[in-house]
């Protein structure tokens, strides 16, 4: 994959990182390179079954889960933002986090920035949302020579998993978003180390993966092995 310097990733919510991003974070973490993870919401609106993990309790829930899973990985920085709540698919999330996310990208100066395109990836309001907020930071704040990264899948990708993935409501009509490999800033293939930790770190958002899980198995990373993302952006 090659350094990608100290690296800011933005997201809504727990696990879009995981899904998107895990093994970048894993290699990037071991290779010694600063990685610093941001969430927007705790995921409270994300309750798959509400007798096992009530609306109430998502938030502390889905907390627990992604911190779990960034100790997998080996990440040991990560930032919520403070006021961002996540409602639904279609709900924009509190515009505070646009100035949260200004201030962490001036502290972190970070030589890359790696979040959503302004598709969202899946079409949710959230996601598009944060990929606002990260590239307004982008653009004002990084430093020159600073690259933004978002996240994408291939036409093959599509083409075989997105039936498989239907069920699963997880994307919005219209997404995910389709870029060539040719055309890919990163295509990054994980190697059998990074796809077993990223399979646990998937597995410890048992909230949200656990029907994958019964209908996939190992076999879910057949999907989640490789990780896609377009140039977004090159500062100065």
């Amino acid at each position: 994959m090659g350094s990608l310097g100290t690296v800011l990733l933005v997201w809504a919510h727990p696990d879009d990182d995981i899904y998107t991003s895990a093994g970048i974070m894993a290699a990037s973490a071991a290779a010694g390179d600063r990685v610093v993870d941001v969430t927007a919401t705790r995921g409270e609106g994300g309750s798959m079954d509400e007798e096992r993990w009530p609306p109430s309790t998502m938030g502390e829930v889905r907390t627990a889960e992604l911190l779990r899973s960034l100790q997998i990985l080996g990440v040991g920085e990560h930032r919520f933002l403070d006021g961002p709540v996540d409602v639904d698919m279609q709900a924009h999330l509190d515009e505070s986090g646009s100035e949260q996310v200004k201030e962490i990208m001036a502290e972190v100066d970070p030589d890359t920035v790696v979040t959503f395109g302004p598709d969202g990836m899946t079409g949710h309001q959230g996601h598009k949302d944060v990929s606002r907020w990260a590239t307004d930071a982008f653009e004002s704040i990084a430093k020159r020579g600073a690259r933004l990264l978002y996240a994408t899948q291939t036409p093959e990708w599509i083409a075989e998993w997105l039936p498989k993935l239907a069920p699963f409501e997880i994307f919005l009509p219209g997404s995910p978003p389709e870029t060539p490999i040719e055309e890919l800033a990163l295509h990054f293939v994980l190697p059998d180390d990074l796809r077993d930790l990223k399979f646990q770190a998937i597995s410890a958002h048992e909230s949200q993966v656990e029907g994958l899980v019964e209908v996939f198995g190992r076999d879910l990373m057949q999907g989640l092995g490789e990780e896609n993302f377009r140039l977004g952006g090159v500062k100065g």
